[in-house]
């Protein structure tokens, strides 16, 4: 009898054992951060990171992302540096495959900043609001300062049609991110969608 228990104790750890897969540590490559601002590569997908101000706990971290398509980040910052020049009059506001964002500039100082506002989940009752950056913050982002805004176009090829893709309304000069189902539905001159807060 005691054979017997001891064989299947032997059995049901084995069992329990072979459930247990190990799995491959992807790494997150960080091309930029400026205190709780953060943007991260992952292949061609590119993640901010960022500390939400916009609740009462701020440990609350909140992120989205999108895919390096159609030189999309190298679009992002450009969106977000000509709005320090030539400040637009509302938010400019971008459909991801997952959430809307929207950039909202503001002087601080007297100093033109940026500030991330993020719709979870397209969702306007959810709601993530990041720190305020100035040009040099957002420099330091997008990885012009330490040289890895060279990590952009790698991993291209590997490019998955399902998560999006940009279209620019040269009219506005904004990027618009639009996943492929409504890519399909919308003209070609696709419209920004104006949310209020």
């Amino acid at each position: 009898m005691k054979k017997i228990i001891l064989l299947f104790t032997c059995m049901f750890g084995i069992s329990v054992f072979s459930q247990i897969k190990v799995l491959k540590n992807e790494t997150l490559v960080e091309i930029g951060k400026d205190n709780s601002v953060g943007l991260y590569k992952k292949d061609d997908k590119f993640t901010i990171n960022y500390q939400d101000l916009n609740t009462a706990n701020l440990n609350t971290f909140r992120s989205f992302s999108f895919q390096n398509m159609n030189k999309d980040v190298e679009g992002l910052y450009k969106m977000i540096t000509d709005g320090f020049i030539d400040s637009p009059e509302g938010n400019i506001v971008l459909e991801l495959p997952n959430d809307i964002i929207e950039l909202h500039y503001e002087k601080n100082f007297g100093q033109p900043t940026v500030q991330f506002i993020q719709y979870i989940n397209k969702n306007k009752k959810y709601v993530g609001k990041s720190q305020f950056l100035n040009k040099k913050q957002v420099d330091k982002l997008f990885g012009k300062t330490n040289g890895k805004s060279t990590l952009y176009e790698r991993s291209v090829a590997k490019t998955n049609s399902t998560m999006g893709t940009t279209s620019y309304n040269s009219s506005t000069s904004t990027a618009i991110p639009l996943n492929d189902t409504s890519a399909k539905t919308q003209s070609s001159s696709p419209k920004s969608k104006k949310y209020k807060k």
